[in-house]
Formats: structure tokens, sequence, C-alpha cells
């Protein structure tokens, strides 16, 4: 296997103090700025992929933008002194979350190595399918987990498999690695729920009656298919009427400030309903840059032709020039009301110049 972790970055060279050239992309660099890219938008997260590897076959599964399914054998993965390097250089630039993904992050079995050498930071989470938490939740909450999201988008066992492809018995696994979670402190854990007409839309207040003896610690997710595949449009559930179904409900409404997205409390459930497609807001607050298990900055999920590789950087100088031009990359997916917000500040500002 080729360590890209060693060697010269053939793409990076010195232009001259406080400019580089990459991809013959000028890109001015200040130090002491954080991480804004052209439209505003401050990155103060990270999401790393660490691993392609997976024991599922999720019928919906994006791989992180990836363009090939997670099941397959581990290719390239990115050292655990990368990962630390590039976290620790983010985070002297205002990078305060991060969040581990894949795959399936616990197929990394230096995983606990990973977070042990990771800076101060607001908050670590990790994305599982929960297979395999029950034996590492308290060694990951010792070496520095905060909390989880685990992947669960139906209580029957038959429904269960079908959606994600995984043998008789697995389901019971991930309940008890639910349970391990919790009791290892590992929360608030998320319960990922992705809602898919015909099959599991139904499923709702059964989820909500299986968190309520957490009491608070188990968090109801239900994501929005992500539309990518066209052969999956079948699945997409009617979003609008699940909102308005839980705004009926709820005895009350919060909204988180990033997105603009509404938390519902529904007799003693918290339940939290994400909308990633389509929605211009979505886009408007995102503040995070993506990380490929392969060591490819991502600037957005659904952009593919982009990247920037920053599996071979040796230096934090070298990460950081990286790290920013990955940042001016970034462009909202949903880009013409983004870009209408951005001129009409931009107009309003200049009002309050003259």
């Amino acid at each position: 296997m080729k360590d890209r972790n060693s060697g010269k970055n053939s793409l990076l060279r010195e232009e001259k103090e406080g400019e580089i050239r990459v991809d013959s992309e000028r890109v001015l660099i200040d130090s002491k700025k954080a991480l804004v890219d052209p439209y505003g938008r401050k990155v103060t997260g990270l999401r790393i992929s660490i691993t392609d590897r997976c024991n599922l076959s999720c019928m919906y599964c994006h791989n992180e933008g990836a363009d090939c399914c997670a099941c397959g054998p581990a290719g390239y993965e990115m050292s655990p002194e990368l990962i630390c390097s590039i976290i620790r250089e983010a985070a002297s630039f205002g990078v305060r979350k991060v969040k581990f993904s894949g795959g399936e992050p616990l197929f990394r079995k230096d995983f606990e190595d990973i977070l042990a050498c990771l800076p101060p930071l607001k908050e670590v989470s990790a994305t599982t399918n929960g297979i395999l938490l029950e034996k590492r939740a308290k060694a990951l909450k010792a070496a520095g987990l905060d909390r989880v999201n685990v992947s669960l988008d139906s209580l029957d066992p038959e429904k269960y498999g079908r959606i994600t492809g995984a043998p008789t018995g697995t389901l019971e696994k991930v309940i008890k690695g639910i349970d391990s979670a919790v009791e290892a402190g590992l929360t608030p854990v998320k319960l990922n729920m992705v809602l898919l007409r015909g099959i599991n839309e139904n499923e709702i207040d059964a989820m909500m009656d299986f968190i309520r003896p957490y009491k608070g610690k188990v968090i109801l997710q239900l994501i929005e298919l992500m539309n990518i595949d066209p052969e999956l449009s079948k699945y997409t559930i009617d979003s609008k009427a699940v909102e308005k179904s839980l705004e009926e409900r709820a005895s009350e409404v919060r909204v988180r400030h990033l997105h603009h997205r509404k938390q519902y409390v529904i007799n003693g459930v918290e339940v939290e309903f994400v909308r990633p497609m389509d929605n211009s807001e979505f886009c408007a607050h995102c503040s995070r840059l993506r990380v490929t298990a392969d060591g490819k900055l991502k600037p957005c999920l659904l952009v593919h032709d982009n990247l920037v590789d920053i599996g071979e950087a040796k230096s934090p100088e070298e990460i950081e020039k990286l790290l920013r031009l990955a940042v001016s990359r970034r462009k909202p997916y949903y880009t013409p009301i983004i870009e209408v917000k951005r001129l009409e500040k931009m107009k309003e500002e200049k009002k309050m110049e003259e």
C-alpha cells in the first residue's frame, strides 16, 4: 500500500509571501483569519470519513458524497497522524466541532488512538451503524468521544434487513450498542432515521416510543432521503406533511439557529427533522468542510469535481494552505437563492458605508 503521507505535494508550490498557487488557482493566505469562504460562511466544523469500509449496504447510502459504495475492501486510509494534524490545524483557525464518519468508523481499530491525539474541541462526535458499539462505547468515551449518532431506520427486523442488507440478529446488536452508548455517557445519542415511503414512514410513533424510556438521553432525527439516485425517487416522502404532523402534535417547537431547523417535543421525546435536499437554508448556513477517507478535502457533499488532495501534506503550513484552498472552492449547491441574498447583503453594506 502506498504511503501518501510521504513525499512532496506536487500540486503545491510557493509563489510569494501571502500567496500560493494550487491547480493554477491563486489563494490569498492570512494566518490570522478564520476559514471563511467567498460567500462569507465561516467553517467551524469538519466531517471526516476515516474509512470506506462498512458492514452494511444501505439502499440509500451516498458514502459521504463519494462516487463508490462504501462496502468494498479497504483502500488507502489516512493515518492517525495525518487526521490529527488536519484537525489540529483546522482548530487553530476556528474549527470547534469534528464529526467522524465512514463507511463505518468503528472499523478503524485505531479510532481510540485518533481520538486521544485531538486538540481541545467544543464537540467530537461520530456517526455509526451501532453494530460494533456495544463493546467499544466505554473506550471511545474515555479516549475523548463526546457523543454518537446511530443509524436506525426501523425497529422491524425484516424492514431493517431490507433497508440495510444486514443479516438476521443485527438489529439486536444495534439496540445493545445504543444502550451501551447511553451507559457510557456518549449522549445525547441521536438516532438517524431516514424516512422511506412505503417502507418505514409509518414507524415514527414506534421510534418515539422506543426512545421515550431513555428520558432525553436519546433524540430522534428524521432525515429526508437524499434523492441523488433517480431509482430511489419512489421512496421520497412528503416532507411538508411530516413536518405539519409533528408541529400539530408538539407541546414545544424550537428552532436551531444554524440551519433554521425545527425541533419538536412530543410527549417527552425530542424529534428533529433534517431536510438537506432543495433546502437553501441548509446551504446558506453550512459551516462544515468534509474530508474523504482517502485524504481529499470536499467543499460540498453534492459536488465531486472540486476536491483538494491533502493526503500528501507533511507540514502544518501545507495543511493550512490546502484547507484554505478547499474553503475558497466552497460554493452553495443551491446557488441562485444564496447569490441573491449575498448580493442584497453587499448592497445594504454599501448603503451603510455611504
